[in-house]
């Protein structure tokens, strides 16, 4: 899955994953993690997400990362959010108050970047990389973000063969597979979602779990 790839998603207004709601698994599970009043969020492959703005609302600065500038400006233009852009370690900034956007490639991204850091939300990130790329995935975020950091990651687990992704499907055998080695990894939530999401229904899907994960970085990992 190539850059032009998503790219052309954006510029074609293809963008079914996008979800106009605030996730409803962010709002029950945040609270989990136990975070300090203005800590700093990742929000790897953020496109347009208003669940950046719920993040804001609820006290913290959020860092996002978005390979497709259409997206990074839809969101500040569809949100009425004033900004700022810069030069920044290669990529283009996008700034509000509370909020940066990093225009670019993920795995470009550099530890000094996100050394403030203290949660990782990950709604639509490693649920967008096909199997090939979800190891370098997990190692590009073991590299950049710091010990001790929480991730909240949903996933999506259905037959993959049923249907065309993306989302791709990742199991809790993948999930143990990408990050139990650095990580404690808890599968804190899952839902049957097969009758709820017509969508997939109609894709051809017979059955599909949507999980939500706790991953904690461990130290000297």
């Amino acid at each position: 899955m190539q850059h032009d790839f998503w790219l052309a998603r954006w510029q074609q207004n293809q963008i079914g994953f996008h979800n106009t709601d605030i996730n409803h698994h962010l709002k029950r599970n945040w609270s989990s993690l136990d975070l300090p009043a203005n800590s700093t969020v990742f929000v790897p492959l953020c496109g347009k997400s208003k669940d950046l703005l719920w993040l804001r609302q609820q006290g913290y600065q959020v860092i996002g990362i978005e390979l497709s500038r259409l997206a990074v400006e839809a969101f500040f233009t569809e949100n009425h959010l004033s900004f700022t852009s810069s030069q920044r370690d290669g990529f283009e900034c996008f700034e509000t108050e509370g909020i940066k956007i990093y225009c670019g490639d993920f795995f470009e991204l550099s530890k000094s970047l996100l050394n403030t850091v203290s949660a990782v939300y990950d709604r639509a990130s490693l649920v967008a990389l096909p199997f090939e790329m979800r190891t370098s995935y997990a190692s590009k975020m073991k590299e950049i973000i710091p010990d001790g950091v929480s991730t909240l990651l949903i996933a999506f687990n259905y037959p993959q063969h049923e249907m065309q992704p993306p989302p791709f499907s990742v199991s809790y055998a993948e999930v143990q597979r990408l990050f139990a080695e650095w990580c404690d990894v808890y599968r804190v939530y899952s839902e049957d979602i097969t009758n709820n999401e017509p969508h997939f229904k109609a894709r051809g899907v017979s059955e599909i779990h949507e999980d939500v994960y706790v991953l904690t970085k461990q130290k000297d990992s």
